[in-house]
């Protein structure tokens, strides 16, 4: 037979203050740990809708980022032409040299500037992507014209639509705001490839080239050629894939906000410890009273380890209450892969996000009340009764 819940959530409506004060506490815990979580669900979701599972990135050999790429103008013509690379309506082969460079510009959090990737493409490149132009218009093949992803339109006051950004040998005008789902795309520059060549007085390469292939079997068999052909020097990575990799450019703030958040527990479960003692000490008689009516040793366990766990459960609630107001604000991470920006949203209401705070919650109150619980088990019934 178990002790009533009610008995439990009755005697912690009772001690209003104390209750609250210690909710509080283990809210600040578990806010803490939401706000990390909900950081990298944001990223986890901006990667994750990076990227088509048919398309492949076509680096030099031994890299790991597009920056730090190298492709000739002739390994782009060799792949361009292979079998079982996608082709447009028009029959032009679905392969796009690419350049990219990186620029600084301050941004609403960072007012000394952040990296920003400029990224340079050809039509063909642009066909190849799921976006569309929501204010300005495309950029123009051989001027010194940019479009922008709504992430830096949002945190970038400089890259407004009419703004001049001065990069390379001139002045280039932003002349239009894209977006891209909810892509890595959107913190991106981009702009005609041959004017940025032009501009960094490049030799006619590309760092990267993304090719589609026509479909998942030819997708493995295009992989295997470019990587096999000794001629090209030049490996594959599926862009779904490594858009997934650059995950990681979140992982040392998120692992601050988790030591930050162990740490924290300590001290909120010292604090339900300490409640949970209190209650103890003025609950005497009615364990004792609780023992005498039949209610054995574990059920008494039961039902103070529960009490602690509930009051644990209520300040996680707290904790996603106080967290709540970071849900869809948008930030930026650096990433040491790529050396530039990505724009991202916290997603503090995520089911993971939500779920792992108040499962942590729920362990600080079991290790917090454990002590407390097992001392109110062990009163012998006759002493528990006789105290005042």
């Amino acid at each position: 037979m178990g002790v009533p819940i009610t008995y439990n959530l009755r005697n912690l409506a009772e001690r209003k203050a104390t209750t609250l004060m210690t909710a509080f506490g283990i809210g600040l815990t578990v806010a803490v740990l939401v706000v990390s979580i909900a950081l990298r669900q944001g990223l986890v979701h901006v990667f994750s809708a990076s990227g088509h599972p048919l398309q492949m990135l076509v680096m030099r050999k031994g890299v790991a980022s597009e920056g730090n790429s190298t492709v000739t103008a002739e390994t782009f013509q060799i792949v361009r032409q292979l079998s079982g690379v996608a082709v447009t309506k028009d029959g032009e082969p679905m392969a796009s040299p690419e350049a990219l460079t990186v620029i600084n510009l301050p941004s609403v959090e960072s007012p000394k500037g952040m990296n920003l990737s400029v990224r340079g493409m050809l039509p063909i490149g642009v066909k190849m992507r799921d976006l569309a132009i929501v204010s300005g218009k495309m950029f123009e093949a051989g001027k010194r014209e940019l479009i922008v992803g709504d992430g830096v339109a949002r945190r970038y006051p400089n890259a407004a639509v009419g703004q001049e950004l001065k990069f390379g040998r001139g002045l280039w005008t932003v002349v239009g705001t894209f977006k891209a789902g909810d892509s890595a795309a959107n913190s991106e520059i981009w702009t005609d490839l041959d004017q940025l060549r032009g501009d960094f007085e490049s030799s006619g390469g590309s760092n990267v080239v993304l090719v589609r292939a026509d479909n998942t079997s030819a997708f493995t068999r295009l992989s295997k050629t470019i990587d096999d052909d000794q001629r090209l020097g030049s490996s594959t990575t599926s862009e779904k894939e490594y858009y997934k990799g650059l995950t990681s450019a979140g992982a040392p703030i998120m692992g601050l906000g988790f030591f930050v958040a162990v740490v924290m527990s300590i001290g909120s479960a010292f604090a339900a410890t300490n409640t949970m003692y209190a209650a103890v000490a003025r609950r005497g008689r009615e364990i004792g009273t609780l023992r005498a009516i039949g209610f054995g040793r574990w059920a008494i366990l039961r039902s103070f380890l529960l009490e602690s766990v509930c009051l644990s459960m209520i300040g996680g609630v707290v904790g996603i209450l106080l967290a709540l107001p970071m849900n869809n604000f948008s930030t930026g991470v650096g990433s040491f892969v790529t050396f530039s920006e990505f724009s991202f949203r916290f997603e503090v209401l995520s089911p993971w996000a939500i779920g792992l705070g108040l499962t942590f919650a729920a362990v600080i109150g079991a290790v917090g009340g454990f002590l407390p619980a097992w001392a109110a088990s062990r009163k012998d019934v006759i002493s528990a009764m006789r105290e005042p």
